[in-house]
């Protein structure tokens, strides 16, 4: 009953709502096959005295890498999540009792679109059937027993997602929304304010006046724990030695494609001859041309215009056939490219208004005009499409049914097979401008050609703009020669500046990062800084995954706890020298008992900011200010506040106007909408409620 409390406590409108998705992250590995476990049997958590399995969350994490190409810190953090909700919400369960069973099993599956529109679970109508699905499974438990025993844990895990919905209702049955509680919260959305006040900013008194000890700062801290927690974490700094190619190295690759392009006479080292060699204006044989000297195979395929890098798009089309363009870079590549051959006219664009009609293809559900009123309204609007003075856009806007309703109609550029064969022929065989009506599948189609562009069958040798064997060795033998001087010598920064090399700090790195800045996917550094015998001071290289070197030194290691002054003081003095500066600044000024009397002088400016709202506490001119909207929207009409302190400053407030909102007749629609808004965070606000009281160990660090 106490979790319960605290989960009323963090929200009282609680809705049932239990995402798919969680059951497409279950399902999701059901055929596939089980992953053998390797290394410790430790558990990789402990919930509440309950292990989480290290082999089972193993299979999980390369099930998921598998699934969804997660890198594998990726897939541990999913599956990491996944185990945490689970093994919490089965705890709660097993206190209160709570059990599912076939029936939910199968309310669950049956709502999952991924499954009941597989044709291996449909039934001769061609829809889902629960029967066919468990057939199925009966079936893989006799020819596949290993994605059986798969099975088997994901539908423990689909259970669980019963469960929950169970859980969540019971506790949304205890909860509700009050008629209080609606009015209280329309009104924080609807009132407003204005007022007119004098901002006395801290910087009127000067630093020199106020004096914070270190004494404070750590009472401050101490008082204020829950705000200045930390994890454990670690700070380093590093070198980048990045493998890039040189200006020598790029010009190389650009020579060595520019003589590819004519014939060429070379020292064959066999026959101890000179031979002659085909270039790749003139070759007949492309594909064997291309896998002899590209890095890319030979890609047979007519494409448009578009398709190509915009930069040298036009002048690749204007080639006549067999001329050769380049060398050019494309992005991270050197290309020579070859006009092989050109389709005039091949890629089309077209613009289109669909009048669709009840049992049509994907018609809209709200769609209910029958075939034949449908072919009636599209001849009317054809005909109005034809007008000289028509606005073709504007009518689409107005009578389409389609998806591109909302860009003007415009279908793109397509080819054969991209669209209807009605629609494709119609723009194939008219000329740009042309409007037609023409029926496919979907409904009644109005037709303008909007545009007509070539395809291009381009032959490309490619060559990859990385660095030389040479510049390769010199980028490895400046690291380790910065890895062992540093060492030796013990001053990482000396050394850094004498080679005139650029030091980057990265500090708070927690233990299951990967990526930092500068250094993506860097899981092997955040491991090293974590590792008992790495200690501060210590120097190593490492390679990176976009070419090249780090060398990295450990600067600090941050035990968990309280933050201490040397992290957090600066921000902690800058709090308590502007509570102090508030003091003063009221003693200052107690006698300015009106907004002229502290303007003038034209010391302050006496401002007015409108339409102040609760829910957006930002006050004209000096910034977001709560406890200043608050105490305002506390006053009377027409009084005046004392000095109050901000978070900008001190303040002196006239409350000139409260702009009441006008009740409503009936909050039962308000409360619904209410409901509507915030079901959506159910689910987490019970999980939240249940972790924070839970006892967690985790171990992920210890394993990836």
């Amino acid at each position: 009953m106490a979790v319960l409390g605290k989960i009323r406590q963090r929200s009282i409108f609680l809705i049932l709502v239990i995402g798919m998705a969680l059951f497409a992250f279950v399902i999701s590995g059901v055929f596939g096959s089980n992953s053998a476990s390797t290394g410790p049997t430790d558990p990789v958590a402990v919930i509440n005295d309950d292990e989480v399995d290290i082999d089972f969350f193993r299979q999980m994490v390369e099930q998921t890498e598998r699934t969804y190409n997660y890198s594998t810190l990726q897939s541990v953090n999913l599956v990491w999540n996944q185990a945490l909700r689970n093994t919490i919400f089965d705890q709660q369960f097993e206190e209160l009792g709570i059990d599912a069973g076939k029936d939910q099993l199968e309310q669950i599956i049956s709502s999952d679109e991924s499954v009941i529109s597989n044709p291996s679970f449909q039934n001769e109508a061609g829809f889902f059937d629960f029967g066919v699905f468990t057939d199925f499974i009966a079936q893989m438990k006799v020819e596949n027993p290993v994605s059986y025993e798969n099975w088997k844990i994901q539908e423990q895990s689909i259970i669980g997602v019963a469960k929950q919905r169970i859980y969540l209702d019971l506790i949304k049955s205890s909860s509700g929304i009050t008629e209080a509680e609606a009015k209280a919260d329309y009104h924080s959305k609807n009132d407003n304010i204005n007022i007119q006040y004098v901002q006395i900013p801290f910087d009127v008194i000067s630093d020199s006046l106020v004096n914070v000890s270190d004494a404070e700062v750590k009472n401050y801290i101490k008082e204020h724990e829950a705000d200045f927690k930390r994890e454990s974490s670690r700070n380093i700094q590093y070198v980048l030695f990045d493998e890039a190619p040189t200006e020598d190295d790029l010009s190389s690759i650009r020579l060595r494609l520019d003589a590819l392009k004519e014939e060429r006479v070379a020292y064959n080292d066999v026959s101890k001859l000179t031979d002659t060699l085909e270039g790749f204006r003139s070759t007949k044989n492309i594909a064997d041309f291309i896998d002899e000297y590209s890095e890319e195979s030979f890609d047979s395929v007519y494409r448009a215009r578009g398709e190509f890098n915009n930069e040298y798009a036009d002048i690749l089309f204007k080639l006549s056939k067999g001329e050769v363009f380049g060398p050019y870079r494309d992005r991270g590549d050197f290309k020579i490219s070859r006009l092989i051959d050109r389709k005039v006219n091949a890629s089309l664009r077209a613009s289109h208004i669909l009048i669709a009609f009840n049992g049509a293809t994907r018609a809209p559900s709200e769609v209910s005009r029958t075939k034949a009123e449908a072919k009636s309204e599209a001849n009317r609007v054809y005909k109005m499409a034809r007008r000289a003075s028509s606005d073709f856009e504007a009518l689409v806007r107005e009578y389409s049914d389609g998806p591109t309703k909302t860009r003007g109609g415009d279908l793109g550029f397509f080819r054969e097979g991209d669209m209807a064969q009605e629609l494709f022929n119609f723009t194939n065989k008219n000329k740009v401008g042309n409007i037609g009506l023409v029926e496919t599948e979907f409904g009644f189609h109005i037709v303008k050609v909007t545009d007509k562009d070539d395809l291009a069958l381009i032959a490309d040798v490619v060559a990859a703009a990385v660095p030389s064997d040479k510049t390769a060795n010199e980028v490895f033998r400046n690291a380790t020669q910065f890895e062992m001087d540093s060492n030796e010598d013990g001053d990482f920064n000396a050394i850094a500046e004498k080679s005139k090399y650029v030091v980057r700090p990265v500090k708070q790195i927690t233990s299951l990062e990967e990526n930092l800045p500068g250094l993506f996917q860097q899981r092997n550094i955040v491991r090293w800084t974590f590792e008992e015998d790495t200690k501060v001071g210590d120097i190593k290289r490492f390679s990176i995954a976009s070419g090249g070197y780090a060398v990295v030194q450990l600067t600090a290691k941050v035990k968990e706890g309280l933050a201490d002054i040397d992290e957090v003081g600066t921000q902690v003095r800058k709090i308590l020298t502007n509570k102090k500066k508030a003091e003063l600044i009221k003693k200052q000024f107690k006698d300015k008992t009106t907004l002229d009397a502290l303007a003038e002088n034209e010391e302050f400016e006496i401002e007015t900011a409108s339409a102040i709202n609760q829910r957006n506490p930002s006050i004209v001119g000096a910034g977001n200010e709560p406890y200043i909207v608050g105490v305002a929207f506390a006053m009377e009409e027409g009084t005046l506040s004392n000095l109050i302190t901000g978070e900008y400053g001190v303040y002196k407030v006239l409350l000139m106007k409260k702009n009441t909102a006008e009740e409503l007749e009936d909050y039962t629609a308000y409360t619904e909408q209410m409901m509507t808004e915030l079901s959506a965070r159910i689910t987490e606000n019970v999980f939240k409620a249940l972790e924070s009281v839970a006892s967690i160990d985790d171990n992920r660090a210890l394993y990836y």
